[in-house]
């Protein structure tokens, strides 16, 4: 495939809007981790942690063919997912940033983390759309970067005003996990065989997620009092 021809372009095109169309929960996941960062450490963290997950998913999409055979990833994936949206939910922000650098860090690990766990289906799709071209899938998440770093701005921001944002990026990021759970080939006999069982499966782990990171701040919320 030659740099810039028709094919190039086309592909290159198509590696952008899978990056940007499911880049969406990514952003989502990025405002959460950073939200309780002092602003001026928030960029750092969007930042830091997007590249890292970037440099993550380019070797993941060159290793697709191989990973695809190992047996469980889909499943370890989700029940990761599971943890993040639950610890992201129920993390609560400082009131005194006495170890900043540290929680800049943890922020930045959480990011490329739960990005690389989500970003499953986006390296399946990238791989896909760019033939195994390794240009092709470098132009292409160098170009969506920016996008999902300001995405992760807005969702910062959102969240300052409208609080409740915070359950419903959780549960964009246990629904996903649900998906990658009932997706997994190891289990794909079971579900298939029980289709009405994937819903439910994965319902059960979305209201699971919320209901236990509520009575979590609950007992907080007692224990202070």
């Amino acid at each position: 495939m030659e740099f810039f021809s028709p094919d190039f372009i086309s592909a290159l095109l198509s590696v952008i809007m899978i990056d940007l169309v499911l880049g969406g929960d990514n952003a989502i996941i990025i405002g959460l981790a950073a939200r309780n960062l002092p602003q001026n450490k928030q960029k750092k963290a969007i930042l830091w942690g997007t590249l890292g997950a970037v440099l993550i998913r380019i070797v993941a999409t060159l290793l697709v063919v191989w990973l695809l055979k190992i047996p469980g990833l889909l499943l370890a994936g989700g029940l990761l997912l599971i943890w993040m949206a639950y610890k992201l939910l129920v993390e609560e922000k400082k009131e005194h940033q006495t170890k900043e650098s540290t929680s800049l860090w943890v922020a930045i690990r959480t990011i490329m983390v739960a990005d690389a766990a989500m970003g499953i289906d986006n390296v399946l799709a990238v791989a896909g759309a760019a033939h195994s071209n390794f240009l092709i899938v470098v132009c292409g998440l160098l170009v969506s970067i920016p996008i999902v770093v300001l995405g992760s701005t807005v969702v910062i921001k959102l969240i300052e005003r409208f609080p409740f944002i915070i359950y419903l990026g959780s549960m964009v990021i246990a629904y996903t996990a649900g998906s990658m759970i009932v997706e997994e080939p190891i289990l794909h006999s079971f579900f298939a065989a029980n289709s009405y069982l994937e819903w439910l499966v994965i319902s059960v782990i979305v209201l699971g997620v919320i209901i236990s990171g509520k009575l979590k701040m609950h007992l907080k919320l007692q224990t202070n009092h």
